[in-house]
């Protein structure tokens, strides 16, 4: 791995709350040779989750564990419990009990029950499948509860043998039903997010935006919850089922190299996998230069794990590894190390730490009102706002209404009046509205501060 591909990314400098990974595919690859390995390339990749697959008969080592944390990384267990046959309750017990000491939190209690392939050919015909299947959750879901871990319902395959949001209907309810409402109250979804060869936004806004979207049934021009924003459906159901959102854990999440789920649009090539993954990576972080078309991802979700860090040379998921096991990378790590190396100095530069709104920029403002005193500007406050070819933009006009409202600046395109002014607001990023521009607001004597579309705030 080249040192200089690394872009020098500082882990103390930066870690995005929600950027996670998927560790490995297996249950081996927890030794201190590992650690040693693959700590590092997490810190750089400002990682705040990984997905561990948990063994049911013997822990992770504890120091493996504790070096995470130590490290400011969330570990989430996935514990792949069977449903052919029970788990031995006191075994998972004992582990539950040793993960909860060591200051784990999350723990998945199974994998994809609305499989065929995860049932005996003779259990999956049986009827009341959700209910069989709640009565080997619940237990172990109790177990959890009951050394202070957050049980994590199982992710469900999208769509499925048993369609997944009818699967996950019929279990909250039926948990409802069983007056498990302690369990409601700490219950977190995983969800696997599987971008596959769609655009990133498919989907988004869920039954409510979509309904003519039904199980086994998406009619040409309707979107449905096979992508990325499969959260979107699933909040819904949550909301309509037990009266409010759980929270969301994306374990799978993001393209992989391959996906040709949707025959209509190109098969994922390495650049394209970069492409979309960057592009999920710059959404769960707030970053102010997404694609304004693109809706933001709600608050439900705690973390978005990328899949796949790395596997071994033997997995059937080899291809799918960001890193691979003869020591090449595929393209998404160049891209990301990159982009995260400018979302440091960006957020070094303007004191931010991800997001701030324009709230912040209105308090600023109601703090500096009185403060000036007798200026010599002819202009006080200044919106300076970027000139398209076709006018103004309406996001501009939006993003500015509430700071006209109350502090009455004046507003307008004008760099020579905009130098007149004792404080500019600059509407825009630095492609529309340029770092020479500002240098100059600056040089005149001007406040500067500059307002993204995003309503990210940077102060200089």
């Amino acid at each position: 791995m080249n040192s200089d591909s690394r872009m020098n990314i500082s882990p103390r400098q930066l870690k995005i709350s929600r950027l996670g990974f998927h560790y490995f595919p297996d249950t081996v690859h927890y030794s201190e040779h590992d650690l040693q390995l693959w700590l590092p390339e997490l810190q750089k990749l400002a990682a705040s989750w990984i997905t561990l697959l948990a063994p049911t008969e013997r822990a992770i080592p504890e120091y493996f564990i504790n070096a995470l944390i130590d490290a400011e990384i969330e570990p989430i267990l996935h514990f792949m419990m069977p449903i052919n046959g029970r788990a031995n309750d006191e075994s998972l017990h004992l582990l539950l009990r040793s993960y909860a000491r060591w200051g784990v939190r999350y723990v998945v209690l199974g994998d994809r029950p609305n499989n065929r392939s995860s049932w005996t050919t003779n259990s999956w015909a049986q009827l009341k499948l959700v209910e069989r299947f709640l009565d080997i959750f619940l237990p172990q879901a109790n177990l959890a509860l009951n050394e202070g871990l957050l049980p994590v319902f199982p992710p469900l395959e999208p769509g499925g043998d048993f369609w997944d949001t009818a699967f996950l209907r019929t279990a909250l309810r039926s948990i409802k039903r069983r007056g498990f409402e302690t369990l409601l109250e700490r219950l977190v979804l995983g969800v696997y997010a599987f971008a596959v060869n769609r655009p990133v936004n498919w989907g988004s806004g869920g039954p409510a935006r979509w309904p003519g979207a039904k199980p086994y049934d998406t009619p040409p021009g309707v979107q449905d919850q096979l992508g990325f924003r499969i959260f979107d459906w699933y909040e819904t159901i949550s909301k309509e089922e037990i009266g409010s959102s759980l929270p969301i854990l994306l374990l799978r999440a993001g393209s992989r190299p391959g996906d040709y789920q949707d025959l209509t649009l190109p098969q994922v090539d390495e650049v394209a996998h970069a492409d979309k993954n960057l592009e999920i990576a710059r959404l769960i972080a707030n970053d102010s230069n997404v694609d304004a078309s693109i809706d933001p991802i709600p608050d439900e979700v705690l973390a978005c794990n990328f899949w796949l860090l790395s596997a071994a040379k033997t997995s059937e998921f080899v291809s799918h590894a960001w890193f691979q096991p003869d020591g090449e990378k595929l393209l998404i790590i160049e891209r990301l190390y990159k982009w995260l190396a400018n979302f440091r100095d960006r957020e070094e530069a303007c004191g931010l730490k991800e997001t701030k709104s324009v709230e912040e920029l209105r308090t600023k403002l109601m703090m500096s009102v009185d403060v000036g005193g007798e200026g010599s500007s002819l202009i006080e406050h200044y919106l300076l706002l970027p000139l398209y070819s076709w006018g103004a933009a309406e996001w501009d006009l939006e993003l500015i209404q509430p700071l006209i409202q109350e502090f009455h600046p004046t507003v307008g395109f004008s760099l020579s009046e905009a130098c007149l002014a004792s404080r500019v607001t600059v509407v825009g990023s630095e492609e529309v509205i340029s770092e020479e521009a500002l240098q100059m607001l600056r040089e005149a004597g001007c406040t500067v501060d500059r307002l993204s579309t995003s309503g990210t705030l940077c102060a200089s």
